[in-house]
């Protein structure tokens, strides 16, 4: 299984990368929104874990521009914010499969929260 990772912050990306490998997923991560909505279109992931603060393209965008394209619209994209679950209602109206509270990840950390999440949206898609 194949993940994307698209997220700005370098020691997060690292957090995740390290987390998700060592559960035995494959993955590519950026640090762009417009980058980030290429790599989907090109690798065709099975899940992307989206932030919502990007560079170039706000994740919100971008999570619009996937669920309009007939590529990418069928990927289930888990929303990754510091914000708090108040806006989770409008992401999933937007496309979100779920939302995920960057606070729940730590360096040290065995990801399980991370790990659960996508178990589930994978559940739910299958």
């Amino acid at each position: 299984m194949t993940i994307l990772v698209i997220e700005d912050s370098r020691l997060l990306r690292i957090i995740i990368e390290r987390i998700l490998l060592r559960a035995g997923y494959h993955l590519h991560a950026v640090g762009d929104g417009k980058v980030g909505l290429l790599q989907a279109q090109e690798k065709c992931p099975d899940v992307i874990l989206l932030d919502m603060m990007l560079p170039s393209l706000e994740g919100i965008a971008v999570l619009r521009e996937l669920k309009q394209c007939p590529v990418t619209e069928v990927i289930p994209v888990i929303v990754l914010s510091g914000l708090s679950q108040k806006n989770e209602s409008k992401l999933r109206a937007a496309g979100a499969a779920a939302y995920f509270e960057k606070s729940n990840l730590t360096l040290d950390g065995d990801g399980k929260a991370l790990i659960h999440a996508i178990q589930q949206v994978i559940g739910e898609q299958a």
